[in-house]
């Protein structure tokens, strides 16, 4: 399972993912990185096949600023990313002998954020190449795990993180997938977060992450102490 997050907040955009793969045809997990740089002030992470990914992002590493200058980010990724997908999906065996996939195929999903000029997007494309904006609505996922993603989101939209900054919104995404990870065994860490301004993207550290759920650990005895006194 995987699941990558876009949330945006009052003064950029945090993403954020998880890190574990799970190939059931190998009975594998292993750790890979799901969250990409896309220039100096946006980021992406994609699900799905991860060769097909390996090929957008090697397209996108090259092509990083031509795709955020563009006029419409969402039309120059989906011009990128939809040649590849069809590669990928035209050359995909179904049913490989003596081993039944079920009938499965390659979906990919690719989740982009960041800063073109001064202004803020939060573009996917899902499987058929068809592009979603939601810089308006503020948040995204992607990923087996997003519907799980969605519903925590939606618990905590009375914090208003759209109003906040992303000090907040990094607390919030981490939260998220730290919640995640316990809900659903195939999401495991280490996570990965990106704060998004419009003067850069910056990866957070392993330091950073253990802060960052410090602060959560604070916010969350806050919250039981208003739960305590909420009836006194």
């Amino acid at each position: 399972m995987t699941v990558v997050i876009a949330l945006r907040c009052a003064d950029g955009i945090v993403m954020g993912s998880d890190s574990q793969i799970t190939d059931p045809g190998l009975g594998l997990t292993y750790q890979d990185q799901k969250l990409h740089p896309l220039g100096e002030r946006a980021a992406w992470g994609g699900s799905g096949s991860r060769a097909a990914l390996y090929d957008i992002e090697q397209t996108f590493a090259a092509d990083a600023a031509a795709i955020v200058d563009a006029d419409d980010v969402g039309r120059a990724l989906q011009a990128r990313v939809v040649p590849l997908l069809k590669h990928h999906y035209d050359h995909f065996i179904e049913t490989v002998p003596a081993k039944d996939t079920g009938g499965a195929t390659p979906a990919t999903y690719v989740l982009a954020a960041g800063y073109s000029g001064d202004r803020p997007f939060i573009a996917d494309i899902d499987p058929h190449g068809a592009v979603g904006r939601h810089e308006d609505t503020g948040f995204q996922a992607i990923g087996s795990g997003a519907p799980m993603a969605q519903l925590a989101h939606t618990m905590l939209a009375n914090f208003r993180m759209s109003e906040r900054g992303t000090d907040h919104g990094v607390l919030a995404v981490l939260r998220v997938l730290d919640s995640l990870a316990v809900s659903a065994p195939s999401v495991g860490g280490p996570m990965d977060v990106c704060r998004i301004t419009p003067e850069r993207a910056c990866h957070l550290t392993p330091e950073d992450i253990e802060q960052a759920r410090r602060d959560i650990e604070r916010w969350k005895e806050r919250e039981q102490r208003v739960l305590d006194d909420l009836f006194d």
